[in-house]
């Protein structure tokens, strides 16, 4: 992002744009702030529903973060975070393991579906 000075009347320098940064820099971190990243090595098959039973959607690459809308449970699966029965919703009709995504709890992080 580029950054203008310019003068004020006063003489002092007024920084534009920084109001608009900020917001950006605010917003970024709390997408971060929500988002989790799937286990290293991994690549997570994303369900249509809380459980194995679901058909895939789609997969998602090694390195992924995934953003957490709430949390349900499901079928129990075991993975390189323990064994849950928690599901993360991660977009309309998209679900995904627990057991595969580094929330730092074994609980529940969000609200349930």
């Amino acid at each position: 992002m580029s950054v203008e000075q310019t003068e004020d009347a006063t003489g002092g320098d007024v920084t534009e744009g920084t109001v608009a940064g900020a917001a950006e820099k605010t917003a970024t971190a709390a997408a971060l702030a929500s988002s989790y990243p799937v286990a290293p090595g991994y690549q997570l098959n994303v369900r249509s529903g809380p459980g194995t039973g679901y058909s895939v959607v789609r997969v998602l690459s090694e390195g992924a973060w995934v953003r957490i809308n709430c949390q349900t449970p499901g079928t129990w699966v075991t993975g390189p975070y323990g064994t849950s029965n928690i599901w993360d919703n991660i977009g309309s009709g998209q679900y995904v393991s627990d057991a595969y995504i580094r929330t730092g709890s074994d609980g529940y992080v969000a609200s349930r579906c």
